[in-house]
């Protein structure tokens, strides 16, 4: 892989193609900043870098992982990076941070909570703020995954902020989804259970050392049978409940080995291959309803309106429902 340390940044289509297959991170980070724009000429340029590339796609095993703050996300993905790099794998890590409500910008920082992992050649990090996205899932982080994939590396794994919706999010995106529990965790995080246990292929008690290891044993057959009383979203995979330490280490590779597990069982069955497309084709349709909304949005006889609309639904002088009939009644008469 080259650095890129001093040369020139490609400023064309088939150079940032190039660049990519050939491992120049430099070129790989300005192509993610591309896709990530709002500027559109930033943006139609990240789509054709993406259409060139689309055949060096989808070789990747993508995992998502999430769970509540202090659960130790950044410490887990981390300690599982590091042991995939030593065994032969180039790892890359989209951490979506929650967006600064000042800036937008991205508040957690995750290269400096992932110190060692991004020091490694063989790894990437991109922190991406969210902005405002469902679940804190970055605006553009399915264009990101496949330019991490066109790019050469082999795992993707998706951090999230484990809040809200983000576990329907970042499962639209994976082909494991793993969630992070802590020890002992009890009514205050039914929160994020209650969404997860339903859609996890696996959750993991994390900080399963010292003191904390039996009461993570404990967490972890709870769960266990909790698991029994879900139906399955698999016919031939059924959530596992694991315990690890991203301190240690230890269970950290039965986590991998889980991953592979479920990889080969829905391969066997084509519910791989099955699930890959269904996620592609929602994609396509939550951009047409992306682009439809901006399209509504930015219309004259719309934007014309809506401030009077809203003032009228806010005084309670007219329904949410007559004033949305208003919108669309100017955004198509003059379509």
């Amino acid at each position: 892989m080259t650095a890129g340390g001093g040369t020139r940044l490609p400023e064309r289509a088939e150079e940032f193609s190039a660049a990519l297959r050939a491992g120049d991170r430099r070129a790989m980070a300005r192509a993610i900043t591309l896709v990530e724009s709002t500027r559109p000429d930033h943006q139609a340029l990240g789509q054709e870098i993406l259409e060139r590339l689309v055949p060096e796609t989808g070789g990747a095993i993508r995992v998502g992982i999430t769970g509540p703050p202090g659960v130790g996300k950044s410490t887990f993905i981390e300690a599982l990076g590091l042991r995939l790099l030593a065994a032969g794998h180039r790892v890359a890590v989209l951490a979506v941070d929650p967006s600064s409500p000042v800036t937008g910008g991205s508040i957690l920082g995750d290269k400096t909570r992932m110190e060692r992992l991004a020091q490694e050649e063989g790894a990437f990090i991109r922190p991406s703020p969210s902005g405002g996205a469902l679940g804190g899932v970055a605006h553009r982080s399915r264009e990101t995954l496949l330019l991490c994939e066109a790019a050469g590396f082999d795992v993707v794994l998706v951090e999230t902020v484990g809040i809200g919706q983000s576990e329907v999010a970042v499962r639209s995106l994976v082909d494991f989804f793993l969630v992070l529990l802590q020890p002992g965790a009890g009514d205050e995080l039914q929160g994020i259970k209650k969404g997860a246990l339903e859609l996890a292929d696996a959750l993991v008690v994390n900080k399963a050392d010292g003191a904390l290891k039996p009461s993570a044993e404990r967490t972890r057959s709870e769960h266990a049978r909790a698991l029994q009383l879900l139906r399955p979203h698999s016919k031939v995979w059924r959530a596992r409940v694991l315990a690890a330490s991203a301190l240690t280490g230890e269970g950290i590779d039965n986590v991998w080995e889980t991953v592979l597990a479920h990889r080969r069982a829905l391969q066997e069955a084509g519910e791989f291959d099955a699930r890959r497309r269904t996620q592609a084709r929602e994609w396509m349709w939550n951009l047409v309803e992306e682009s439809l909304d901006q399209a509504f949005r930015a219309h004259p006889g719309v934007a014309a309106s809506v401030e009077a609309l809203e003032a009228e639904v806010e005084a309670q002088k007219t329904t949410p429902a007559a004033a949305a009939r208003a919108l669309l009644a100017a955004f198509q008469s003059a379509s």
